[in-house]
């Protein structure tokens, strides 16, 4: 009974995740109510995360063959709950005037959210490809959820279609992983590799697991449908795709990396960096060219990524160092960005503010939203005394320690272009409007709320961008305990 109750508390925060679940799901069929919904999800999301200071008493675990709950999980399963968070919060804000049934977008995201838990927590391929389903599907519907739209539901079939080819992908990587070493444990795959068995088989199928890995994290030259899912998805839908789902795959691939000795075979790590720097220069270079903020941020987003991807390259405890604090960083910095554009957007009226000109002289009309996302700006571009610059401090770091030159110079070039599209989308902000079409959103409690939440992004982004340490010493203990 004491195992039992043991493994219960490690599995709190899913178990608490399911439990809200079905309890939203009660409500919608009591009665609907959006503002009772919205509640229920934010106070399940709030207990979760509180249910990680229990789970830190009984790590590190192995919960069956299929999950190992240790620091490292409990990092960046409170990354992932943080995020839904503010994304249930932009939600609410969002969805308020919504002329259809809003009640059943809670449940999606909070399915999505349970699947990010258990891939963090994956050691383990059958929990890996569970995980990763429960984290997608219900994605399918939140992006085509304003689907009277034709943007929106265009956006999520090509994500739908997409998303199902890479799961294919994925599952023959696991079967040929099975097929050279009988086994589906990631640390057993490490025997079977030092052994020699079916090397050439398991180095094939950790290639085609790397495929699927790298079209959820949107790499190149599996970025294509990133900008038209980010313009066609709702405001906190695509910050939802922008920090928890890449959170959650970012998290396993490094740990797969870390067990898995396959992984460690040079010709595979030269192939991932040609894929991070690729991603690191074409994400900054098709941004150049966008008038759209929500397609911007996604080529944005394909360029950290390509950043971090640099930290797998490397290895070791300061490439999981690094991708702890350079993703607690980008999280913080991409939900206040897309923060500013859910708020400016909802209430629902068609699509999305992602047009450059709607933000147009929006520090005359909104100055507090204005303000946040200059810094965000400023953040996403690294510049110093924000959040971003330590994120992308350590990666260059990683990159140094390892000899990387070639993707430590990529970092360099690809700030330096990020740096115009940045200072750009600012400098619209003040200036004075000419007449252009713009989208301002009503007063009401969603935007209050919604206000508040990314104020206190800003907060944060600036305080670790000044300060870092708390974050740095959180970051260490995860890696040292579990990582």
């Amino acid at each position: 009974m004491n195992d039992f109750l043991t493994n219960v508390i490690a599995l709190a925060p899913l178990l608490i995740i399911c439990a809200t679940i079905v309890a939203v799901i009660g409500t919608i069929a009591v009665g609907r109510h959006h503002f009772t919904a919205a509640t229920i999800t934010v106070v399940g999301l709030n207990a979760a995360l509180i249910s990680l200071l229990g789970v830190l008493q009984v790590t590190p675990l192995e919960v069956t063959p299929l999950f190992i709950i240790d620091n490292y999980s409990v990092l960046f399963g409170a990354i992932v709950l943080v995020a839904s968070l503010a994304c249930s919060t932009l939600a609410h804000a969002y969805l308020e005037t919504l002329p259809d049934r809003r009640e059943e977008f809670y449940v999606l995201l909070l399915c999505s959210a349970g699947g990010a838990l258990a891939l963090i927590a994956a050691r383990h391929m059958a929990s890996l490809f569970i995980g990763l389903e429960l984290l997608s599907v219900p994605l399918y519907g939140m992006v085509a959820y304003t689907y009277r739209d034709r943007i929106s539901l265009e956006a999520g079939l090509k994500y739908m279609v997409l998303s199902g080819a890479a799961s294919a992908f994925l599952l023959f990587g696991m079967a040929l992983l099975y097929a050279a070493s009988g086994t589906l444990v990631f640390a057993e795959l490490a025997e079977a590799a030092t052994d020699g068995v079916g090397s050439t088989w398991m180095l094939a199928g950790v290639g085609m697991m790397v495929v699927a890995l790298a079209f959820k994290l949107s790499l190149v030259p599996f970025h294509l449908w990133t900008p038209d899912v980010y313009e066609g998805a709702p405001g906190p839908v695509s910050a939802f795709l922008a920090t928890v789902s890449k959170v959650a795959v970012f998290a396993l691939l490094a740990r797969f990396f870390s067990l898995a000795p396959p992984a460690d075979d040079g010709w595979l790590l030269t192939l991932i960096g040609v894929i991070a720097l690729a991603s690191m220069l074409i994400g900054n270079l098709l941004a150049l060219r966008q008038n759209n903020i929500k397609r911007l941020l996604g080529y944005s987003s394909i360029a950290h990524l390509g950043y971090l991807l640099t930290a797998v390259v490397a290895g070791g405890e300061l490439g999981i160092e690094t991708v702890g604090i350079y993703l607690a960083t980008y999280v913080a910095t991409t939900l206040g960005a897309f923060g500013v554009v859910t708020l400016v957007s909802s209430p629902y009226s068609g699509t999305d503010a992602g047009a450059l000109h709607h933000y147009r002289g929006l520090f005359w009309r909104r100055p507090y939203l204005a303000a946040v996302l200059t810094v965000m700006m400023l953040s996403l571009a690294g510049i110093p005394m924000t959040a971003g610059f330590i994120g992308k401090f350590y990666a260059l770091a990683v990159g140094v320690q390892s000899g990387l030159w070639w993707l430590v110079g990529g970092i360099v070039i690809g700030s330096g272009i990020g740096l115009y599209y940045y200072l750009r989308v600012m400098i619209i902000l003040y200036l004075v409007e000419p007449g252009q079409s713009r989208r301002d959103a009503v007063s009401g409690w969603g935007q209050q709320s919604g206000g508040i939440m990314v104020l206190l992004l800003s907060a944060a982004v600036i305080l670790f961008g000044i300060y870092p340490q708390p974050l740095i010493a959180l970051v260490d203990a995860a890696v040292m305990n579990g990582g």
